[in-house]
């Protein structure tokens, strides 16, 4: 199974993947969720802005973090070739943040779709649930997509891991890996997230050990083009990109190629 792992961050992240026939741009993006304290930098002032980032960057499919039912649906309304699939963390509709996946509608077939938390075995399922030590819950949505203009098929799953819980992303890194092996059924595996971590951190650790069968391919590492820091993490342009800063968890930008 060819498998890959994009790292997440608070702009954009875009790559493409050259797999035989099939020639995608992906994207993963935190829209930052609509917070009243974020004054001139709030949701409201920054929809249109947004829009006009993946218009621009035009990827096929990309996946969003902290984003409310409100604001799926001011993209949509602006960027009228994608639909989305996800639902809200909170009560597996739309209540709270959802972890979607966006992609041009006449290009993809969703076959198959779903979410689970971020949770224990037994409440994975569980629409709500908070595993091991997180702080809030914490969803995943994944698909099995159809590309109708090389009739290839491929495994999409989009998340964000606590910023918090230790153990929570830990254990939710294992999670992943598993979960993208059990439902991917041996087709090629893309994985995007704010994963609240830096490139030597435990979660991305774990989903990266080469020693594991099920690990993911860090695209950094293995494209032939990289380009802009690795980390994103801005504070709405307070925090400007010096040496020393990339430590800050949840700051991660690439920009890069990868052939599979």
């Amino acid at each position: 199974m060819k498998k890959l792992t994009l790292l997440s961050a608070l702009l954009a992240v875009v790559f493409t993947v050259n797999a035989g026939e099939m020639l995608l741009r992906a994207m993963t993006f935190n829209l930052r969720c609509p917070v009243e304290a974020d004054g001139v930098n709030q949701w409201k002032f920054r929809k249109d802005i947004a829009a006009d980032l993946v218009r621009f960057h035009d990827p096929d499919v990309w996946g969003a973090q902290e984003a409310t039912k409100t604001q799926i649906d001011d993209l949509l309304e602006r960027l009228p070739d994608y639909d989305y699939i996800g639902v809200g963390r909170d009560d597996g509709k739309q209540g709270g943040e959802h972890a979607p996946i966006f992609y041009k509608r006449n290009r993809f077939v969703v076959e198959k779709s779903g979410n689970f938390w971020i949770a224990e075995p037994e409440k994975m399922n569980i629409p709500g649930s908070k595993g091991w030590d997180s702080d809030y819950p914490r969803v995943t949505t994944w698909a099995v997509m159809l590309d109708k203009v090389s009739g290839k098929r491929f495994f999409y799953m989009n998340t964000h891991l606590d910023h918090i819980g230790r153990d929570a992303r830990h254990e939710g890194a294992k999670l992943l890996l598993a979960q993208a092996t059990r439902l991917s059924e041996g087709l090629p595996v893309m994985v995007s997230g704010d994963f609240n971590a830096t490139p030597k951190d435990d979660p991305i650790l774990v989903m990266t050990d080469p020693t594991n069968p099920q690990s993911l391919i860090n695209t950094r590492r293995s494209a032939k083009f990289v380009y802009g820091p690795d980390w994103s993490f801005h504070d709405f342009g307070r925090i400007r990109p010096l040496s020393g800063v990339s430590g800050i968890i949840d700051k991660i930008r690439y920009l890069y190629r990868l052939v599979l």
